[in-house]
Order: C-alpha cells, then structure tokens, then sequence
C-alpha cells in the first residue's frame, strides 16, 4: 500500500494480484485456501531460539483507514456510471432564425428555461456556435466541430481549429440587440415596455452626447394621443434603470441636461450589418 493524501486508499497492482491468486487457490482447492501446511516432526525444545521471521506468521496492528465520507474502515469503490446530463446540438444559422422572426440567442434561452420548468431545480448553460463565415460543410456538422463534440467520428476540421470560442447566451452584463428589440441582463430577456426600448435605443444612437428632454419628448412622443412632460420622461427612465439592475448607471442622468449612455466593458450592442448606429 503506497502512501496516499488523507482519505483516500490506493491499492497497488500487487495486492490486487495477490487477492487473485487466492481465489484462484481457493477454487483449485474445493473451497479451501491451498493444502494446510504440515505440523513441525520436532516441537520446539524450551530454551530453543524463535524460528526465523520469514517463517514466523506476520504481526501486524490493523491499520484504520479513513475513507473520503469520514467512516473508519475499508469502504467500497463506486465503479458504477451514472448519467449527469446532455447535450443537443442545434444546426441553425442566424438568417434561418431570423426568417422565423426569432434568434439563435432567444432560441437556446427558451430551450433552457422549458428544461428548467420541467424539472424545478435543475441547472442548464447554452452556448452559440461561433464559425468562420463560409465555413464548408452542413451547420450541424460545423456546430458539433466548433463546440467540440466528443461523439464526432471524423478528425478535427483545421479550418474550424482557429475558430472564434462559442459565445455563452448566459453571459454577464448586458446585451442590447437593437435589430431584434431585445435586451438581456446576465442571459436573461428584460421585460421592456416599448417606451422604455424606445428610449434605451435612442440614447445608444446617440450615446456620443447628452440627449435633452425637450428633444426626448419631439422624437418619441411627438405622435402620442396625450401630450407628456418631462416628469413622464423622468419615470420612464427611472423604470429603465431599475430593469437594468446593477449596470443601471450605463443610463445617467446629466443635471441640468437630460440624459446620456455610457459605454461599459459588460454592456455590449449587437446590430445587424444594415443596421448602422
């Protein structure tokens, strides 16, 4: 037995060959471990000296072992496998999604949460494959290279190798998509009014400046039944800011001014190449 960490019993290939050897006595034998050994033709005379070590029966203590879960004595190896979860390997290109007026993001979340409802408690992670543009071959095929899929018969691609890392739809921060109006807070889709998109949208175009109320209330209001002031511009944007959760402050407010967006390393604006910003 070598020396192991605290806990933790390693058998040696030895012992294990020696455990073996054993049975296979013991079955060679009719149940018995190997002939008994013979009694001594001499006894040993009083006074004589003990009979060498090698021949003495072994003396040792017994040894306590402390298994990983703190129970004195020898425990069992669990050999068994267990199944801990899966994966499904979606191909799809965004343009597909998008005629389908959804997103490879919002898919992957929805397919998340419909898990998670089914089974409460149960945790889930998705991630978006990332390819190089024009990357030959079928979308299934390039999604299950990207991301590594261990099933997968065929050698790794080279041209796929040096493809960007899968982007996680549960990222942290803030993601503004402003081609699709949608807005998520750590991979989860906020609940905006259309107001409070409106406003989240035209302070990202225009996040170079202070945007000031009056201007607020000619762009996206100036078609409203009802004539606002600047209080219901004050609340619209007090309710934003609370939706954005702890990066709220990438919406401020500038006394005397209006309002500005600010950049920050976890907020992050996706916009469809002919939506320019």
């Amino acid at each position: 037995m070598s020396t192991s960490p605290q806990g933790y019993v390693h058998i040696s290939v030895r012992n294990a060959q020696r455990r073996a050897a054993r049975v296979r006595s013991y079955r060679e034998h009719g149940g018995t471990y190997g002939a008994p050994s013979p009694r001594p033709l001499h006894p040993v005379q009083e006074g004589a000296p003990a009979p060498a070590a090698a021949e003495a029966a072994p003396q040792t203590a017994p040894l306590t072992v402390l298994a990983p879960n703190g129970i004195p004595g020898p425990q069992a190896v669990a050999t068994e496998t267990e199944a801990r979860g899966f994966v499904i390997y979606v191909g799809m290109d965004e343009s597909a999604a998008s005629a389908a007026g959804t997103s490879l993001t919002r898919l992957a979340n929805e397919l998340r949460h419909y898990v998670e409802s089914l089974v409460p408690g149960s945790q889930s992670a998705a991630a978006v494959a990332i390819a190089p543009a024009g990357a030959p071959g079928s979308d299934l095929e390039v999604v299950r290279q990207v991301l590594g899929d261990p099933t997968i018969q065929q050698a790794a691609r080279p041209d796929l190798l040096q493809a960007p890392a899968p982007v996680s739809t549960r990222q942290p921060g803030v993601l503004i998509d402003l081609a699709r109006r949608e807005v998520q807070l750590d991979g989860e889709g906020l609940n905006l009014t259309y107001k409070e998109f409106e406003l989240l949208n035209y302070l990202v175009e225009n996040g170079g400046r202070t945007v000031g109320r009056d201007e607020l209330l000619e762009s996206l209001w100036k078609n409203a039944d009802e004539v606002p002031n600047e209080r219901t511009i004050d609340v619209h944007i007090r309710r934003l800011r609370s939706k954005l959760g702890r990066l709220s402050g990438t919406v401020r407010t500038v006394r005397g001014q209006g309002y500005r967006f600010y950049e920050h390393p976890e907020v992050v604006v996706w916009a469809a190449p002919e939506y320019s910003i």
